[in-house]
């Protein structure tokens, strides 16, 4: 799948279908998301968010409870680290908070100037409704 952003090839995750999605897919550039199938959409492009909204807390075993970090994708944080098993939470990465690691700050910056300025409104990125029948 082409990602709807920047054009690279997106990531497939390797996810069991569920409710909300039966395939998810991540541009490793951008990291733009796609979610495929599920109760609502046949295709589902969450919008832009700024980096200090955007990322969840990652949560693994083996990560340093002294830093936070931020769940890139396929088990890494943005600075790198991998872990098996590891996953986002159900919390928001915060970076303004003193235990937030800095170097996943810095990709969130990178990675946020990747997005051109045209598509960081909300309705920027198009969805498609599922058509209910008649």
């Amino acid at each position: 799948m082409e990602c709807d952003v920047c054009g690279r090839s997106m990531l497939r995750w390797p996810l069991e279908p569920n409710r909300w999605a039966e395939e998810i897919w991540s541009c490793s550039w951008c990291f733009a998301a796609t979610h495929v199938g599920g109760e609502w959409f046949e295709l589902s492009r969450p919008p832009y968010a700024p980096p200090d909204r955007r990322w969840e807390t990652a949560i693994a075993e083996g990560l340093a409870p002294d830093s936070v970090h931020a769940f890139g994708s396929f088990e890494k944080t943005l600075c790198g680290i991998e872990l098996p098993g590891m996953s986002p939470s159900d919390y928001i990465w915060l970076p303004e908070r003193q235990s937030a690691c800095s170097d996943c700050w810095k990709a969130a910056l990178v990675i946020d100037e990747r997005w051109p300025r045209e598509l960081r409104d909300e309705h920027a990125r198009t969805s498609i409704v599922k058509q209910l029948p008649k």
